[in-house]
C-alpha cells in the first residue's frame, strides 16, 4: 500500500478533452513524490539505498540485504533476494561502505541470533522476498518477508524511524535488535537496557570506514512485550541489562493473526536520554499515516523548489528522483535541543542550529552544493556552519568526512569552494572572517603533498601519490580563496594565491598534450600512458588518468585552451577524449565507470568537461554530448545509474544539465549553458522570485540550442550569469535537430575562465 496525500484540480481535468493538455495538467498538479522511485540506483554500482528518509535527515531506516563487498556499499543491492533486517542508518551512493547501526528484524518461530548468509537464509533470521512485493517511496518503504509473512512498512521523521508489522499468521511473533549488525565494520562496544515491557534504549560504538562512530537510540514499541530473550558476546540468557562487544535481545510478543506491531526508534549522537527527547517530541503518538504524511508533504516541499514540464513520464521521474537523491545527504546530528557529541568527541550544543555530518566533498562540490547555494541556501549555510564548528573545535575544515569523523580518503580540501561560493553570492548566516581563518589553514596546511607543492610549484611523483590531481585540485581549491581574499581586501593573500592557483600549469608536458607526473629534479615520469588509470591512492592521478585530469583548469580553462594550441586544437583534443578507445589500463579501476572514449561520467573528474566546448566556441557539441550523456547514462530503471551517485553528485549534474546550464566553475559568476531537456522549468527562488526556462520545439531528437532569448530580448551567450537568475524572469530557448554553428561562438558570447595575475 502506497500512501499519498494527493492535490488535485478536479474541475479543471473534467474540462480538459485533449489528452496532451491532460497528461500536462496532471504532471503540474500532481505530487512530486509520485515521479521519485527510490530504487533507481540500487542495481549495478549506484550505491543508493530505498529506505525511508526526510530530507538530510538524522534517520534512513531501511533494509540491508548485505554487508561486505563493494556491492553492498548502502547495505542494499537489487542482486539480492534475501534481506537481514531493517536498519537506521545508510550511506547514499559512496564508494565506501559503512553505518547500518541498529538493526531491527520481525520474525515469527523460536528465538535466534544469528543472521544467517544470502546462500542459506534458513541458518538465521534473515527472510527472503520478492522485488515484486516491495515499494519504496520518498519516506516510506515496505516489502513481505516471505519465510515470516509478515509487511514490513517504515517512514520517518528527522530523527525517527517508525516500523510497522503486520503478523499475517497467528503465531509466536518476535523481533530482533541486533547491535553486533554494521555494514562492513565491526562493533567495539554495545549496550541494551531494558527500561519497561515497552521501552529499550541503548548504544553502538563501531569502527571501520568511519573509525569512531558512536550511535544512541531508544525503542519503544506500540504492545508490551512479554518476554525478552538476550545476547552478550555468545552468551545467551535473560539479561535486562546488557553490556559488551556485541548484544542483542529477542523480544517476545503475543500476536493475533493479521496484528499489527508498531515500533518507534529515536537516534542520537551524544545519549540515549537525548535519543528518547528526539523520539517523544517527533513521533509521540502511533499514527503511521500521520507520520508518513507529514515527511511526504515535507518531501513534497523540497522538490516543488523546481516544477519542471517534460517529454514524458519516465523523463520526468529521472528528474525528480534525481532531485530526490540531491536532497538525502549530508545529514543532521544535532538532537531537538541542539545538543550532539562534537568532532572532538565531546558533547556539545550547538549555537548556530542543526548541524551535520557525511560530507562527500571531493564530489559534491561540484554541483550538489551550487544547487543547493541556488535553491536552499539556508541548508548550505547550515553545513557551512557545520564546516565553521568542526573547526572551532579541532582546528579542521572537513575532507571527505562520514560520522563526524575524517576519512581522508579523497584529495583536496574542497570546503574551500563550498564556502567561498556562499561568500562570493552574498550568503549570510556565517562568519566570514572565521570563514577565511578556516579556509586558509586548510591551503596552507603541509600534510597531504601541500608542502611540496609550497616547495616545488608542483608535487614530484616519488614524493606524494596522486600527485597530479593534487596539483590541479589544489590550485582550483586556491583561486577559490583568493576571490574571497579579493573581496575582503587580504591583498598579501589575494597575490599569494592567485599565483599558487597557476601551479597546475607546472603538470602539463607540451610535448605530449597532457598533465602528467614529473619528479622532484623536474624530469618526466616515464613510461606514460594517458589511459593508465590510478586506483586506491597509487600512481599520479586519483581514480582517474590523465586523458580526464588534462581538463580539469576550471579556474583557468582559457589559459588550457592555450597550453593545448588554441580553439581549434583544444576542441579537436575533447573530440579525441570522446572518441578514444573506452578501455582502461588497470584492471583494478572498478571505480570509473560510464566511458564514453575515455570521458567517465561514473567518476567525477569528467562532470564538467563536456561543457567545455562552449570555451572553445563550439557549443553545438557541448549540446550534442550532454544530451548524450543524460539519455544514455541515466534511466529509470534500477541499474539507472552508471556509477556512485556519491551522495548526490551524479544526481544534481543531472539535475543542472536537465534545466540546461551547469556550474563549471563554482564559485565563479556564471553557469555554462548546455542542451535543456524538459520541456519547461520554473525555478522557485529562496528571494521568493522565479525563474522559467522554456525549451520551445524540444524533442529527443531535437537538442540542438537554434536560437534563445532573456527576458524576451535575443540572447546569444553560452553562459548565464548567477545575478540574471537571481532577478527571477526567463531564458527562452529555440530548440532543432541540426547544429546552430553560428549560436554564442563569438568572443564575447563565450563564458570565460582565467587567472588574473595580481602585481
Amino acid at each position: 500500500m502506497k500512501l499519498r496525500i494527493i492535490r488535485v484540480l478536479a474541475p479543471l481535468l473534467v474540462l480538459l478533452s485533449c489528452s496532451g493538455e491532460q497528461e500536462e495538467a496532471r504532471q503540474e498538479v500532481g505530487d512530486k513524490t509520485d515521479f521519485v522511485d527510490p530504487f533507481i540506483g540500487t542495481a549495478t554500482v549506484g550505491h543508493t539505498y530505498p529506505g525511508a528518509t526526510t530530507p538530510f535527515g538524522m534517520v534512513q531506516v531501511g533494509p540491508d540485504t548485505g554487508v561486505k563487498g563493494w556491492d553492498w556499499c548502502s547495505g542494499y543491492h537489487s542482486q539480492d533476494s534475501s534481506i537481514i533486517g531493517f536498519s537506521h542508518m545508510h550511506l547514499s551512493g559512496t564508494g565506501a561502505a559503512d553505518m547500518g547501526d541498529i538493526l531491527v528484524m520481525p520474525v515469527t518461530g523460536a528465538p535466534t541470533f544469528n543472521p544467517g548468509t544470502s546462500e542459506n537464509p534458513d541458518s538465521g533470521y534473515r527472510s527472503r522476498f520478492s522485488h515484486d512485493n516491495e515499494s519504496a517511496s520518498p519516506a516510506y518503504y515496505s516489502v513481505e518477508l516471505k519465510d515470516y509473512n509478515i509487511l514490513a512498512e517504515m517512514t520517518a521523521s528527522p530523527r525517527v524511524g517508525l516500523h510497522r508489522y503486520t503478523f499475517r499468521d497467528d503465531s509466536h511473533a518476535g523481533m530482533i535488535i541486533d547491535l553486533g549488525h554494521g555494514i562492513e565494520d565491526v562493533t567495539k562496544e554495545s549496550t541494551i537496557q531494558i527500561i519497561d515491557d515497552q521501552t529499550i534504549t541503548g548504544y553502538r560504538n563501531s569502527s571501520g570506514f568511519i573509525r569512531d562512530q558512536h550511535i544512541y537510540f531508544c525503542a519503544r514499541f506500540s504492545k508490551p512485550f512479554e518476554k525478552v530473550s538476550s545476547f552478550i558476546d555468545g552468551d545467551e540468557g535473560e539479561e535486562k541489562n546488557l553490556s559488551g562487544k556485541l548484544c542483542k535481545v529477542f523480544l517476545h510478543f503475543n500476536t493475533s493473526k493479521d496484528e499489527q506491531v508498531l515500533v518507534k526508534v529515536g537516534l542520537s549522537t551524544a545519549s540515549a536520554e537525548g535519543a528518547m527527547k528526539n523520539l517523544d517530541a517527533e513521533i509521540p503518538n502511533w499514527d503511521f499515516e500521520k507520520v508518513l504524511s507529514s515527511a511526504q508533504n515535507t518531501w513534497n516541499e523540497y522538490l516543488s523548489k523546481i516544477d519542471v514540464q517534460t517529454i514524458n513520464d519516465d523523463q520526468k521521474k529521472i528528474f525528480y528522483t534525481a532531485l530526490y537523491h540531491c536532497l538525502v545527504s549530508p545529514n543532521l546530528v544535532t538532537d531537538v535541543d541542539g545538543v550532539y557529541r562534537g568532532w572532538d568527541g565531546d558533547v556539545h550544543t550547538s549555537t548556530t542550529g542543526d548541524l551535520y555530518t557525511n560530507f562527500s566533498l571531493w564530489d559534491t562540490y561540484r554541483a550538489s552544493h551550487p544547487l543547493y547555494s541556488l535553491l536552499y541556501p539556508d541548508k548550505n549555510i547550515a553545513f557551512i556552519n557545520s564546516m565553521l564548528q568542526r573547526y572551532n573545535e579541532i582546528g579542521q575544515l572537513p575532507i571527505n568526512e562520514y560520522g563526524s569523523n575524517e576519512t581522508y580518503c579523497m584529495i583536496g580540501y574542497h570546503s574551500v569552494p563550498v564556502i567561498s561560493e556562499a561568500i562570493m553570492q552574498d550568503h549570510k548566516g556565517f562568519s566570514y572572517e572565521l570563514a577565511y581563518e578556516a579556509m586558509k589553514n586548510s591551503a596552507m596546511d603541509d600534510s597531504r603533498g601541500v608542502g611540496y607543492m609550497k616547495k616545488y610549484k608542483y608535487i614530484p611523483s616519488e614524493l606524494e601519490s596522486n600527485s597530479v590531481s593534487k596539483v590541479l585540485e589544489y590550485s582550483y581549491d586556491d583561486w577559490c580563496l583568493a576571490q574571497v581574499a579579493r573581496k575582503l581586501w587580504k591583498m598579501d593573500d589575494l597575490a599569494y594565491f592567485t599565483q599558487r592557483a597557476q601551479y597546475f600549469k607546472n603538470q602539463f608536458d607540451a610535448s605530449t598534450g597532457f598533465m602528467r607526473g614529473r619528479k622532484a629534479d623536474g624530469n618526466w615520469v616515464t613510461p606514460f600512458d594517458p589511459k593508465s588509470v590510478s586506483i586506491l591512492n597509487q600512481g599520479d592521478f586519483t581514480e582517474g588518468n590523465s586523458w580526464q585530469y588534462s581538463f580539469y583548469v576550471p579556474q583557468d580553462v582559457n589559459t588550457l585552451i592555450e597550453l593545448m594550441g588554441g580553439d581549434e586544437k583544444f576542441c579537436t583534443k575533447l573530440d579525441s577524449l570522446f572518441n578514444t578507445d573506452p578501455t582502461i589500463d588497470n584492471e583494478r579501476a572498478w571505480d570509473v565507470t560510464g566511458l564514453v572514449g575515455q570521458y567517465a561520467h561514473g567518476n567525477e573528474p569528467s562532470h564538467h568537461i563536456a561543457y567545455l566546448y562552449n570555451f572553445g566556441g563550439q557549443p553545438w557539441k557541448t549540446q550534442e554530448m550532454v544530451n548524450k550523456i543524460k539519455t544514455t547514462l541515466y534511466t529509470s530503471s534500477r541499474d539507472g545509474l552508471c556509477g556512485n551517485d556519491d551522495c548526490g553528485q551524479m544526481s544534481a549534474w543531472y539535475v543542472f544539465s536537465s534545466l540546461g546550464f551547469y556550474p563549471v566553475t563554482p564559485g565563479i559568476d556564471y553557469y555554462v549553458i548546455g542542451s535543456p531537456s524538459v520541456k519547461s522549468a520554473t525555478l522557485h527562488l529562496p528571494n521568493e522570485k522565479t525563474f522559467e526556462i522554456k525549451a520551445g520545439n524540444v524533442t529527443e531528437s531535437n537538442y540542438y540550442i537554434q536560437s534563445s532569448s532573456l527576458n524576451g530580448q535575443a540572447y546569444s551567450k553560452s553562459f548565464i550569469k548567477y545575478k540574471d537568475l537571481q532577478k527571477g524572469g526567463s531564458l527562452d530557448f529555440t530548440m532543432g535537430d541540426v547544429p546552430q554553428e553560428k549560436w554564442a561562438v563569438k568572443l564575447n558570447e563565450r563564458p570565460e575562465a582565467k587567472v588574473v595575475e595580481v602585481k
